[in-house]
């Protein structure tokens, strides 16, 4: 028997029948061990030794993996093929070793690309030994991770009271965000103007010719400054006579873009299809496991995390094959394109991302799939079958003209293009920003030189630049790539640590840096400037690759890194946390008190009108107080946004109009818990708070009154009769039947949840009964019920993953996983359980108790009488009866007053060791 080691279950069902008798597959669940949360997993001291514990939920399924491999033939470890997967492979190694299972028993180490029967054969008859250099260079990341997050974390947490961790490479990703809106704003807007005029051919053609130049002078985009300027230059070219200088016509080729790489297709996902970099991998790896094709499951793409953009040669043969038959020979190069990556070290997988089958078309695959896996395997194949088409063929005109008038000779351009040939554009185009602009897609009319044009009219424009736009997560993901900052499989995880620490937030689309966020950033600017670089940053992600090619040693790495880096932690010791605010403050002035060009102070204090204004820091974090505390006890939040009439949000109520019922003026106010809105006036006027993910900057009237008009009823509980309303409270969004409250899952919304999920909710929780947790959340949307209608969902349940459409839940077979479960399946198995139900009839209603028997009325007797004491109720009088101790001694009151410390310096740890990245 030969044993087989994989991460996923879904992977371990597939691959178990591809190699059929003879072989056992099973599953690791992804990584067994971790770096425990305490001091000294990772010793310096020691050469830079590693203690690793066994993952609790993992220790069982070692244990099957040891029994497997008991009297095999052969274990074969099949992890991914990357760096993560050679790490879980030699995790699982290391265990067996320590559990001595491995006795007379062969190890190899295969890699497949794609989950297809044929690629999982063929990495069969290539086995290898576990790369050695890819595990030196996990570990040394996992190395510089644990050491940075658990040394330079508690300096953070003392220093600057209420941050949180601070991990080595999404600190640094967290200053490109806040780089970003330090740029923003410091942006100050410049009024231009640009001027078009429309002419007409002597066959009575018309198109646009812009002004470039005045004089002799060229006049770039921001030279015409302003209204007075314009109109002189207007009221010039509307008496000049316009004749054509030059006509250009060069022909241009285009051509297509490599196939994806992680990067690549997290940002065109995002661009095209709105997915988040965490969603579209999640899709991804699911389009990488397979789904059951002709009753085999087949993987659709090849590995999903990688950064090299070359396919093998048999795929290119197919897709050239696929564009024959598809588009027509013309569309078929005369040779193979071949891409070659501009990373300096692309190890992370071999091959791009592709689709496993090339004539596999997405329409054929589509009703097999959900939604969004179709649309992403769509784009993959889109994109991998254009990166082997013809070029497109487009002349460029570009056609001069000048205009004389009143002495002055002006100069006007206009541009346009032709598709002579549109290539692999008939099938797939990327959406760039920089992509060309509007003058690309012009056509032109045919003109020649000396060619007197008529005039048709001017037109001036104004124009005021704008800031730079901020990072949306697939921008912020190209960014980091072109510094060499992260590497394919960290980008979604350093993602998700920013906003699941509360660092950034996600507001249509774009990042935005939390107060929180820039306080950190400009702490580790200030003080530990060199390790938020970005250059720094890249030359040691340099390093790692290196370690993964055997060009370096990776304790030698470590070694130089720890030096100075240690230093630079000692060197903090004697920061007093004052030194740390003033230098905030004065780095974040103009952010928390920014020049709005109307001269008035931001920062003096509207409490009391003579004090200043400044950063504080108090036991719950920052905020902004006034210099003559304690006399004025004036606070606010730390940044507030600005009402659009010079003034800050925390200087006052902002207006959003009138409550059509009451006549109440309807504000969004600053208070100590942060924004909220308020009807009218008063002793107690109504409020409410916003939920998490508003914006107070963008909210409406209807939006407000909205909130305002919570908790309001949704639904009728289908066994009480009674309302379900949903409002807000202390702890968030909730629905509430009688004394039952649910939370609301993350994915819902206050303002808008059905009856159904309302329902849902309540009755999950009562199921569960107080004390069990959390409500469950909606899990994953498979569709709608095709018969019935309403969404139908996979869900983890407390016996196990469930599908569930309404109030019918149905267990999901042994054999059936929850990624992998299909919508037909989900029906079938909720229809089979409602005929059950139905055939079992309504449960009988549980008989209720016996009243218990009333106790015999007291009697005067009875109260003179001394009770009978339990044994529980002696044991309590004979303790509050025993003498008091004596005082302790100052020893132990010290040893006494020390143990807390332990408790918050293990609390800790587990926090620094969670660096994300």
């Amino acid at each position: 028997m030969r044993v087989v080691v994989v991460e996923s279950p879904a992977k371990a069902k597939t691959i178990n029948k591809y190699l059929g008798p003879g072989y056992e597959v099973v599953a690791s669940f992804g990584h067994i061990r971790d770096l425990p949360a305490k001091d000294g997993s990772v010793d310096p001291d020691a050469d830079f030794r590693m203690l690793w514990d066994v993952e609790p939920k993992a220790a069982k399924r070692l244990a099957d993996i040891a029994r497997a491999v008991k009297g095999a033939e052969r274990l074969i470890l099949a992890t991914d093929p990357d760096r993560e997967g050679e790490a879980i492979s030699w995790h699982v190694l290391e265990v067996l070793k320590e559990k001595r299972a491995l006795k007379d028993v062969a190890v190899e180490r295969v890699t497949f690309n794609a989950i297809t029967k044929q690629a999982v054969q063929d990495a069969m008859k290539h086995p290898r030994q576990i790369d050695q250099a890819l595990v030196d260079a996990y570990l040394a990341r996992r190395a510089l991770d644990y050491l940075v997050g658990f040394t330079l974390s508690p300096v953070l947490w003392r220093k600057l009271p209420g941050a949180r961790s601070a991990g080595r490479v999404q600190s640094v990703a967290l200053r490109l965000v806040c780089d970003r809106e330090l740029e923003i704003e410091r942006f100050r807007s410049q009024e231009y103007w640009a001027i078009a005029v429309r002419l007409e051919t002597p066959r009575g053609d018309v198109f646009e010719a812009r002004l470039v130049g005045a004089d002799g002078t060229k006049l770039g985009r921001l030279d015409i400054a302003d209204g007075v300027s314009a109109e002189a230059l207007t009221q010039a070219l509307k008496a000049g006579a316009y004749r054509v200088t030059s006509v250009e016509a060069k022909p241009v080729k285009r051509h297509p873009w490599p196939p994806f790489t992680t990067s690549t297709l997290q940002q065109e996902a995002s661009r095209k299809l709105g997915f988040a970099p965490a969603r579209t991998m999640q899709l991804a790896q699911r389009l990488y496991e397979g789904v059951e094709i002709a009753g085999e499951t087949v993987g659709l793409i090849t590995y999903m995390r990688t950064d090299g953009v070359q396919i093998a040669d048999e795929a290119i043969a197919a897709a050239r094959q696929v564009i024959g038959s598809e588009f027509g020979e013309r569309y078929v190069p005369r040779a193979p394109r071949v891409y070659r990556t501009k990373a300096k070290n692309a190890q992370e997988a071999h091959e791009a991302i592709r689709p496993t089958d090339m004539a596999r078309h997405p329409s054929s695959v589509a009703r097999r799939l959900e939604p969004d896996q179709a649309r992403l395997y769509e784009l993959v194949w889109k994109r991998t079958i254009a990166s082997q088409m013809e070029s497109a063929e487009i002349e460029r005109t570009t056609v001069d003209i000048v205009a004389a008038a009143d002495g002055r000779k002006l100069d006007l351009r206009a541009v346009g293009s032709v598709v002579k040939f549109d290539g692999f554009l008939k099938l797939y185009q990327e959406d760039r920003d920089d992509d060309g602009d509007d003058d690309d897609s012009r056509r032109l009319p045919a003109v020649s030189t000396g060619e007197a044009l008529g005039c048709r009219g001017v037109e001036a424009t104004q124009h005021f630049t704008e800031p730079p736009p901020r990072y949306s997560e697939a921008s912020l993901v190209k960014r980091m790539e072109e510094l060499g900052i992260g590497r394919p499989s960290t980008y979604a995880a350093i993602l998700a640590v920013l906003r699941e620490r509360g660092y950034v937030r996600l507001d249509k689309k774009r990042l935005h840096p939390e107060d929180k966020g820039r306080l950190v950033t400009g702490f580790l600017e200030s003080f530990f400037s060199r390790y938020v670089e970005y250059d720094f940053t890249a030359s040691l992600e340099e390093q790692l690759d290196r370690i993964s090619n055997a060009e370096l040693d990776w304790r030698e790495v470590l070694r130089q890194f720890w030096q100075d880096f240690s230093a630079a932690v000692g060197g903090t010791k004697e920061l007093r946390v004052s030194e740390v605010i003033d230098t905030l403050d004065e780095m974040l002035g103009p952010h928390f008190f920014p020049d709005l060009g109307d001269g008035i102070d931001r920062r003096r204090c509207p409490g009391c009108g003579d004090g200043r204004l400044s950063l504080k820091l108090g036991k719950y974090g920052s905020f902004i107080g006034c210099s003559n505390y304690p006399e004025c006890k004036y606070t606010r939040p730390l940044a507030v946004p600005g009402n659009g009439d010079g003034t800050a949000e925390g200087d006052g109520p902002r207006s959003l109009g009138e409550d059509p019922d009451t006549g109440l003026d309807v504000t969004v106010r600053n208070g100590r818990f942060g924004p909220y809105v308020q009807l009218g006036d008063g002793e107690k006027p109504k409020r409410s708070s916003f939920p998490k993910g508003f914006d107070p900057a963008t909210v409406d009237l209807d939006t407000a009154l909205a909130l305002l008009a919570l908790p309001r009823a949704v639904a009728t509980h289908p066994e009480s009769g009674k309302p379900i309303l949903v409002g807000i409270g202390r702890f968030g969004p909730y629905v509430q039947h009688d004394k039952t409250y649910a939370n609301l899952g993350a994915d819902d919304d206050v303002l808008s949840i059905g009856a159904n999920r309302a329902i849902d909710l309540i009755v999950v929780k009562e199921t569960r009964g107080p004390g069990r947790g959390r409500t469950a959340d909606a899990g994953r949307a498979l569709g709608d019920h095709p018969a019935l209608g309403g969404p139908v969902s996979v869900r983890a349940g407390r016996y196990g993953p469930y599908v569930n459409h309404g109030k019918v839940n149905a267990t999901l077979p042994k054999d059936v996983t929850p990624d992998s479960v299909t919508l037909a399946q989900a029906v079938e198995l909720l229809k089979a359980r409602a005929e059950k139900l139905e055939a079992d009839g309504p449960k009988p209603k549980r008989a209720k108790a016996a009243p218990k028997a009333k106790a015999p009325a007291k009697t005067e007797t009875d109260d003179a009488a001394p009770k009978a004491k339990t044994p529980k109720a002696a044991a309590k009088t004979a303790k509050a009866t025993k003498p008091k101790a004596a005082p302790k001694s100052k020893t132990a009151a010290k040893a006494t007053a020390k143990a807390p410390e332990k408790t918050t310096a293990k609390a800790k740890a587990k926090t620094a060791t969670d660096t994300g990245a």
